[in-house]
């Protein structure tokens, strides 16, 4: 079962690999799967105590500080959670071979990250820089820190600072997945904090802010900030979490990060203001909080970013395809290789169904669970109600009721009852056929053989799909005709049965109501109802079985092989096409396409577990 540190492991692999294919010319394909990320960005003014939140989060001393604008470039700031021994460490993506073990040097880098694209002006650049630091006293976590917002411009700092900052910010906060970390000094007052005032504007409802309040230890003697704490002053949907940030002092004492915690979580404990929201409190707490709420915006996401990984995948992989050694350029040759790669993904493909790759289980699952549970969820018990039988045996009757049995009534209750049985019959025609084309996607890409043709694999996958809905189309009739064969002849024995009941019952008939005489019909077809919806359970898979699976285990691609016979030599050729000039390209793209699979098979995963 997928837990939450792989889900968000998931999120940096898809980010590290996002980065890669934009730093390798995928620039449109980088940016929108970027889009598509969840993310939390920190926001606040100069000198909140953002830097201070953030190191307490990582616990360790490793951002530029200063005063005026220090951060100049969005951080993407990767945490990753390893075993307690191993050693601390930090790594770049510009530097992907170098490991700081030194947090200072990580500071200095940032700083000269900053200044390479910024130069030693005080101006901004959106080009984020990706950083991953690995420890045991962080969670799994990603984070954006941005440039602090202000509210003039100062010396040698360009005047349109202030709204490119803000503009900066609002290109991650405006997406409906980012998560705002807004910072704000409890030393100031919440109406006129600079984050919320970002918050309010793009997330009113307050459904994903995070309110921090810093520096609750410089508020002045006898107040408290308990009105924000508990939502009083401004309300948010996540309750606000109080921080006590590290003094000018400490940080010039160079005081332990970790021994820095400890005393928050006693200032809390010990507060008495605080003491009974001190679980909830503290930089720990918060880094808790938002790991667990990043999982469940990930969750969420995961279809759109499944979708939009497989297309990548396919993209690459097709990519990929055009690699390898030169084909025969004779056809004989050519027709063989043709043939030899269609039977390598017969075999795949066979061996999802058979049970040697995983997917034909699927369709078990079709026929033990989903059509019992729609023959179930038929409306039958309504469809048979005592006013629907009335009016349909009184229909039935026309100007002459019935004298015994009403005969055409039965039938015509009978008919329209088995009629539903249509729907569950198609269902279980279609759910097969999604699953048979999704083990034929799974078996041409699976087909290692077909990686390099990237024409063969789409005319192949369009030539078994072709097939399954033939196959389907089959299935779809003999499903269809069994139900309508059991509505064309009623078994003669359920008939037989009701005379010599209104017999055994002749003394009593004249005293029976009318409301109990319609009871035993609509019970009567209830009961033969329910013995054909037994039968069908059986015969809707042999015949689904039959029509769909036994044929596309025999003949899936024999339409295609009839075809390939008439092919020219050209046409040969052009099945069997190869790009030589993307040949240098293929380790980025092997590197790329592992990024995706890793994340795709994480991604499963958490489907599966879901």
């Amino acid at each position: 079962m997928a837990t939450m540190d792989s889900l968000i492991s998931l999120i940096n692999r898809i980010q590290r690999a996002c980065t890669l294919l934009g730093d390798h010319g995928a620039d449109q394909a980088s940016h929108s799967l970027w889009e598509s990320l969840p993310s939390v960005a920190v926001v606040g003014g100069q000198s909140s105590g953002k830097s201070s939140v953030l190191e307490s989060i990582v616990g360790r001393d490793f951002l530029p500080r200063g005063s005026g604008i220090v951060t100049r470039r969005p951080l993407v700031l990767q945490l990753h959670r390893i075993e307690e021994g191993l050693q601390e460490h930090a790594e770049f993506l510009h530097l992907p071979k170098k490991r700081f073990t030194d947090f200072s040097m990580v500071r200095k880098e940032i700083e000269d990250e900053t200044s390479r694209m910024t130069g030693k002006s005080n101006q901004i650049s959106p080009i984020p820089i990706h950083l991953r630091i690995y420890s045991p006293n962080v969670v799994n976590l990603t984070l954006v820190d941005l440039p602090g917002l202000t509210k003039v411009a100062v010396e040698g700092q360009p005047e349109s600072i202030v709204h490119d900052i803000e503009s900066l910010i609002h290109s991650y906060v405006d997406k409906p997945n980012c998560l705002i970390l807004a910072i704000t000094p409890a030393n100031q007052d919440v109406a006129t904090s600079d984050a919320i005032k970002v918050s309010r504007q793009v997330d009113p409802a307050g459904e994903r802010t995070f309110g921090v309040l810093t520096k609750i230890d410089l508020m002045d003697k006898g107040t408290n900030a308990l009105d924000v704490l508990e939502g009083r002053s401004y309300r948010l949907r996540i309750p606000w979490v109080g921080i006590v940030n590290r003094s000018q002092e400490d940080i010039n004492r160079k005081v332990d990060m970790i021994a820095a915690r400890k005393r928050e979580r006693e200032f809390f404990a010990t507060n008495p203001d605080y003491a009974h929201l001190a679980s909830k409190m503290g930089s720990e707490y918060l880094a808790r909080l938002l790991s667990k709420h990043l999982e469940s915006v990930i969750r969420a996401r995961i279809p759109g970013i499944a979708s939009f990984i497989n297309r990548s995948i396919d993209d690459l992989e097709a990519e990929l395809a055009h690699l390898g050694r030169p084909v025969s350029i004779d056809a004989g040759a050519q027709l063989y290789t043709i043939l030899e790669l269609c039977r390598a993904f017969d075999r795949v493909f066979k061996e999802h169904l058979d049970g040697g790759r995983p997917g034909g289980d699927k369709i078990y699952i079709v026929f033990d669970y989903q059509l019992p549970a729609a023959l179930r969820k038929i409306p039958l018990e309504r469809h048979l109600s005592l006013q629907n039988v009335r009016n349909v045996i009184s229909e039935a009757d026309g100007y002459q009721p019935h004298l015994i049995a009403p005969e055409q009534g039965y039938r015509r209750l009978l008919e329209s009852s088995l009629n539903y049985f249509k729907g569950p019959a198609q269902a279980s025609v279609d759910a097969v056929h999604f699953i048979l084309k999704e083990l034929v996607r799974k078996s041409v890409a699976e087909t290692e053989e077909l990686k390099r043709f990237p024409t063969l694999r789409s005319e192949i996958a369009v030539a078994a799909n072709e097939a399954l809905e033939r196959f389907r189309e089959d299935g779809k009739k003999t499903t269809l005709r069994l139900v309508e064969m059991e509505s064309s002849y009623i078994t003669v024995d359920f008939f037989r049965k009701l005379p010599q009941e209104v017999v055994d019952r002749g003394e009593n008939q004249a005293s029976a109501s009318a409301e109990g005489h319609f009871q035993r019909i609509g019970s009567n077809v209830l009961s033969y109802v329910g013995m054909v919806s037994e039968t069908l359970r059986n015969t809707i898979p042999k015949a689904v079985v039959h029509c769909q699976v036994r044929e596309a285990k025999r003949s899936l691609l024999d339409h295609f092989y009839a075809q390939l016979g008439k092919k020219e030599a050209m046409q040969l050729t052009r099945l069997l096409d190869e790009d030589s000039a993307l040949l240098e390209r293929r380790q980025q793209c092997a590197k790329r396409l592992e990024l995706y699979k890793s994340a795709r098979d994480e991604i499963d995963a958490v489907c599966w577990s879901g």
